[in-house]
Order: C-alpha cells, then structure tokens, then sequence
C-alpha cells in the first residue's frame, strides 16, 4: 500500500513538473507574440493590449512568476496614477464620456504593463531579456524594411505603410515609428562593438536595416534620438566594457561605421523625392513658430494646467484655443489626468532615470543588458518635451525593463557571470 502511494506521488509530481515546463514555455511564447504585437498600432486598443491578456493570463497560472519586492515603488506610482486618471476623464466637456474613458483605460493598463515586465525580468535578466530583445529586433526589422519598402514604392500597400510622403509602417504616426525601432538597434549596436565577428556581422545590418527605416520616417526627433542612443552606448560600453584591444576596434568601428552610413543616406537622397522631402523636415517647420505654434500653444497649455488641478480630461486640449496638442508630455500628463495622476507619470520618468544611471555606473554581469536601455531612455525622456509619448507602447516597455534590469541587477545562473555573457 505505501508503495502504491509513493507511486501515486511520484507520477503526480511528475505530471506537475511536465504541466510546469509547458506553462512556461507556453508563457515565453506569449510574451514573444506580445513584445511583437508592440509593431501593429493602428487601433486602440491594439494588439500589443490584447496580447498582453493572454500573458498576464498564462503568467498567473505558469511556476516561477512572482512579485518582486524591489519593484514596489513602481506599484505603488500605478497605484496612485489609478484615480487620478479616472477623475480626470470626467472633467472631459468635448470628448465624449466612453472615449475619454477607452484612453485612461490605455494609458492604466499600459503603465500596468511595466510593473509586470519588471517582475518578469527581475527573476531572470540574462534569460528572459534575451527573449524580448529578440522579438522587439524581428519586430523592428520587418517594420524598418516594410516603412522603408512602402516608403520608394517598391511593395503593394503604400497608403497603409506612409504618411504625409514619410515611412510608418503599421504605426499610426512616423513620430511613433521612428522612435520604436531604436532600441534594438542599440542592442544591435552593441554586439557590433563588442560581439564575435558574426555576431557583429549581422548586428550590424540590422543595425543598417532599421537606421534606413529611421530616416525614411523622416522625424528629426527619431534621427536626434538614434544619434545620441548610438553615442550614449559607444561610450558606456567604451569606458566601462571594453579591453583594451576592444577600444581599438571601437575605434576602428566607429570610422568605418561612420562612413556605411554617410553612404548609405547619400544613396537615398540621391533620389530627387527622398532630396525634396529630407530639405524640408531638416529646415525649420512653420508649426513650431507664433502664438499657435509647437512653443507658443506648450505656454498656454502651462497656463491651462496650473488652472485645472483634476485635469481637463484627455483629448481636449484640441477643442480649445489652440486646435491642436501641446506636444509637451510633461504638460500634457497634467492636463490629461489632473495634477496628482501627472506628478505619477512625471515621477515614473525621473525615477526611471535614476535608477538606469545610478546602477549602470556598478560592475555587474547584467551590465549589458542596462547599457541600451538607459541609452534609449535618456533621449525619450528629453523627447517627451516636445512629444506626446503617454500611448507609446515602447515608452512604457523601456522604462518597466529598466526597473526589471536593475531590480535582478546581481541576479545571474551558472554561465552567467562571464564578463559579455549579457550580450543578448
């Protein structure tokens, strides 16, 4: 009898450990589908939000997903943000009730979605970044490569995949689409200057693949961001990484780097439509001038908020003086979900930002996977002041991947602890 018992145990740990093993590999999947779906944003909500219901569904049942103690102050700013939000969509007096709704329902779920990368990251920084860094690089790369393609005309479907004459791919907006594609271009960068000889290989033209889809998106903010991402990695990885021989090759490949991509554009603009088009969004734009235009609307959305402590809901700004958003998130957040659920998403910007360049001045294995990430978010969180970036779906991605990285910061398996083993 107790060997039957034993027996009976046995056979149900086993049928445990096998529906284990298939619930995480199960979960792997659906955050690659999620992380993938962040590329389609036509609709809201997108499929980057549906996605994620099935993530969250299938983490709560798969072994080894848990909460992370470090990761508290991230809840708790989502927390607070919560009401704030809400209240604010009630002071909403053009934009109807069940849109106003439908948009902090976005924005609360999509801040919920950093708090959930960040624990799901902490437990296994090495393992599981390397998942979501390569499914954000298949991500960007058929979006650059389909922006691009759209772009000359060189595929069916140019309407869906431009804007205005400017590549967007299957993103709303080329001010989106642009500064979607630069974060796996840094990791991308990064095995450039420091990988194998094929790893560098290949990293270096999807590295090639998505600046063509930046430039083609025509957004001088995303041709600003990729240029001070690429410079921020080069130096952290050139200061606090590389050998150095290592430092020599950096060298050598930021001339010969330099060069690929000096051609690369001058290859473009030797088309008279690309030449056309490059002139005039280099030059200054007539909607950044007068009363009415990028700077002048930004001081009367100031005025505005200091007005309306609860906020006047989000899409309203437009049906007033000014017909047209302030482009400032750090005034906009205000007006959007009122002073308290605004000091939230101002405060998720800075403490972001310290944590990312407190920690990655440390010595840690898990360096690497933090070098891109705070390189990226630097220039978001500059660009957040002349953007509105509270629905951008990689905005909100970057900044719980920070935490995420910095909360399991020592955190490595056997293997792990080799000086470019983070080198996803």
């Amino acid at each position: 009898m107790a060997l039957a018992d034993a027996s009976l145990l046995e056979s149900r740990a086993r049928g445990g450990a096998y529906l284990d093993a298939r619930l995480g590999t199960l979960l792997k999947w659906a955050v690659a589908l999620w992380v993938f779906a962040g590329s389609v944003v036509i609709t809201e909500p997108s499929p980057y939000e549906l996605s994620f219901v099935l993530v969250l569904a299938v983490s709560l049942f798969a072994g080894g997903f848990a909460f992370q103690r470090t990761t508290l102050g991230l809840l708790v700013l989502w927390v607070t943000f919560i009401p704030f939000a809400l209240i604010a969509a009630f002071q909403a007096t053009f934009t109807p009730l069940n849109d106003a709704l439908i948009f902090q329902a976005v924005t609360i779920f999509l801040f919920f979605t950093s708090y959930w990368v960040a624990n799901y990251v902490a437990e296994a920084p090495q393992e599981r970044m390397r998942l979501i860094v390569a499914a954000y690089t298949v991500a960007a790369v058929l979006s650059a490569a389909m922006g691009t393609l759209g772009y000359l005309g060189l595929i069916p479907g140019r309407e869906l995949l431009t804007l205005y004459g400017r590549a967007k791919a299957l993103f709303n907006d080329p001010n989106v689409f642009g500064p979607f594609l630069i974060l796996p271009a840094m990791y991308a960068l990064q095995r450039v200057l420091l990988g194998s000889n094929r790893r560098a290989f290949w990293g270096a033209a999807v590295f090639m693949v998505i600046t063509v889809g930046v430039f083609a998106s025509f957004s001088r903010a995303a041709w600003g961001h990729l240029a001070v991402s690429a410079v921020l990695v080069y130096l952290l990885c050139f200061v606090f990484i590389a050998h150095a021989r290592e430092k020599v090759r950096m060298l050598i490949l930021a001339l010969v780097g330099a060069l690929m991509i000096v051609v690369a554009i001058g290859g473009l603009l030797s088309i008279p439509s690309v030449q056309r088009l490059f002139e005039a969004r280099a030059a200054a734009q007539s909607y950044d001038e007068g009363e009415t235009g990028r700077f002048g609307r930004q001081g009367y959305a100031f005025e505005l908020a200091l007005e309306n402590p609860w906020g006047i809901g989000p899409l309203e700004f437009r049906n007033l003086r000014v017909r047209e958003e302030p482009h400032n998130s750090y005034v906009n957040v205000v007006h959007v979900y009122g002073w308290g659920g605004g000091f939230a998403f101002i405060l998720l910007i800075g403490t972001t930002l310290w944590r990312g360049l407190s920690f990655v001045t440390k010595s840690s294995p898990n360096r690497l996977l933090l070098i891109p990430l705070v390189s990226v978010f630097v220039p978001l969180a500059a660009e957040a002041a002349i953007i509105d970036l509270d629905h951008w779906r990689h905005f909100f991605l970057v900044a719980g991947l920070i935490w995420g990285v910095t909360a399991g910061y020592r955190t490595t398996k056997t293997g792990e602890e080799h000086r470019l083993s983070a080198l996803v």
